[in-house]
C-alpha cells in the first residue's frame, strides 16, 4: 500500500489509544482524521472526555508507528477507515465501530454477505467436521464465513470456506504481522491468499486476553447471522453469540448429545431462543438465500464387516469407552478394539482423550 498523508494520519491517530467511540465522536466533528490531529487540545475537549482529549495530546510512541506504517508498505498489506467507501456497513450499526481496520488478503470480501461460525477450541472430531460442512455449504451459497482463526470449530469453518467461491474472512485479536495460535499459521497463510485476515490492532499487537472480547464483536458485527458449533457453558463462543443477538443478527446452534458438555452451550442457546438447526439448508432458508448445492462432507464409506457393523451400532452417537462397548455387546474387549481401530480407519469413528470414541458418521 502506498502510505500517503491520509494513511499516516489514520494510523496516527489509532495508535494514540483513544478507544473507538471517541476517536468516532472526533471524526464526526471535525471531518478528517488530520482535522483530529491538527485540532487544538482545547478543541478536543468539547467533543470528547478529557481523559481521550490528553490521550489524543500525547501522540503515538514513534517505534510503534514506524512499525505499523512499515508493515503498510508491505505489498497486499492495508488499512480500511471509516471513511472508505468500502467499510463494512454492518459494522456502522454495531455501538462502537473500530475507525479503522488492518486487512491483508482479498479485502472485497468485506462486500460481500457474511455469516460467523463459532464453537469450542477443544472440538470433538464430529464438531469439526460438522462445521467443515456447514461452512461449505453455506460458502457454496454465496456467504462469505467469518470466525476468529481459533483452534477447533474456528479453524474448521475457515477451511470449509474455502473450499467453496464465500471464501472466508479470520478476525484476529494480535496484529497482522503475528499469527496465534502458532499452530494455524499455515491456515493462515491460506487466508492471507485466498481469503481475509481482518484486525482493528496495531501491527505487533501481542495476543492479550483483552484483546479477544473486543474481537468477537467484530465477528458477529459482520455477518448477518451466527451458527454455533460446539460450545460449553464456560465458552467464549456464548459470549459472541449474545453479542450477535444484541446486534440484532440471527443466531443459531447446533444441537447434540445430552452427554456431551460440548453440546451444553449450544442447548442453553437454543433454550434462550437461538434457532436449532440440522441442515445448512435449515440456515439459508431462514436468511431467505437460494440453496446452493450441498457438498458432500466425505467420501462413501466402503462395506465393512458384521462385527465393526455391530461395534458401530453399539456405539450410536454418544463417547463411550472399550469396556462399556464390549459390555453392550458382549464381544471381548481385544476384539471391540480392533474393530474399533479398523472403524477409525475407514473415517468412521475417532478416538478421544481420556480411551473414548465416537461415532463420525
Amino acid at each position: 500500500m502506498i502510505v500517503d498523508a491520509r494513511a499516516k494520519a489514520w494510523v496516527s491517530l489509532h495508535l494514540t489509544g483513544a478507544g473507538p467511540r471517541p476517536l468516532v465522536a472526533l471524526l464526526r466533528a471535525f471531518g478528517s482524521p488530520e482535522a483530529v490531529l491538527d485540532a487544538t487540545p482545547a478543541q478536543r475537549k468539547a467533543v470528547v472526555p478529557a481523559a481521550a482529549a490528553r490521550q489524543l495530546a500525547a501522540r503515538p510512541p514513534a517505534d510503534r508507528l514506524a512499525a505499523a506504517l512499515a508493515w503498510l508498505e508491505t505489498p497486499g498489506h492495508e488499512i480500511v477507515a471509516l471513511d472508505d467507501a468500502d467499510y463494512p456497513p454492518s459494522l456502522l450499526e454495531i455501538g462502537d465501530p473500530p475507525p479503522l481496520l488492518y486487512c491483508l488478503g482479498r479485502r472485497e470480501l468485506l462486500a460481500r454477505p457474511a455469516f460467523a461460525v463459532v464453537g469450542s477450541r477443544n472440538a470433538t472430531p464430529q464438531g469439526v467436521a460438522d462445521a467443515e460442512a456447514f461452512a461449505a455449504a453455506l460458502s457454496a451459497a454465496g456467504l462469505t464465513i467469518v470466525s476468529g482463526l481459533a483452534l477447533g470449530i474456528d479453524a474448521a469453518a475457515h477451511r470449509g470456506a474455502l473450499t467453496e467461491r464465500g471464501s472466508s474472512i479470520a478476525v484476529v485479536g494480535t496484529g497482522l504481522d503475528r499469527v496465534y495460535p502458532a499452530r494455524n499459521r499455515d491456515l493462515a497463510h491460506d487466508l492471507a491468499v485466498r481469503g481475509l485476515l481482518l484486525s482493528e490492532f496495531a501491527p505487533g499487537t501481542p495476543p492479550l486476553p483483552a484483546n479477544f472480547p473486543r474481537r468477537n464483536r467484530l465477528i458477529s458485527g459482520l455477518a448477518r447471522g451466527l451458527l454455533v458449533v460446539e460450545a460449553t457453558l464456560a465458552s467464549g463462543s456464548l459470549i459472541t453469540a449474545r453479542l450477535a443477538a444484541d446486534q440484532g443478527r440471527e443466531v443459531f446452534a447446533l444441537p447434540g448429545s445430552i452427554h456431551s458438555p460440548f453440546s451444553k452451550g449450544c442447548h442453553r442457546l437454543i433454550r434462550d431462543g437461538a434457532k436449532l438447526v440440522e441442515t445448512a439448508q435449515d440456515i439459508l432458508e431462514e436468511l431467505a438465500l437460494p440453496a446452493a448445492a450441498v457438498p458432500a462432507d466425505r467420501e462413501p464409506a466402503c462395506a465393512i464387516d458384521p462385527d465393526a457393523q455391530a461395534i458401530l451400532a453399539a456405539l450410536g452417537y454418544d463417547p463411550a469407552d472399550v469396556d462399556g462397548l464390549a459390555a453392550r455387546t458382549g464381544r471381548p474387549a481385544a476384539a471391540v478394539l480392533a474393530a474399533l481401530t479398523a472403524l477409525e480407519l475407514d473415517g468412521r469413528v475417532a478416538a478421544l482423550p481420556g480411551g473414548r470414541w465416537q461415532r463420525r458418521a
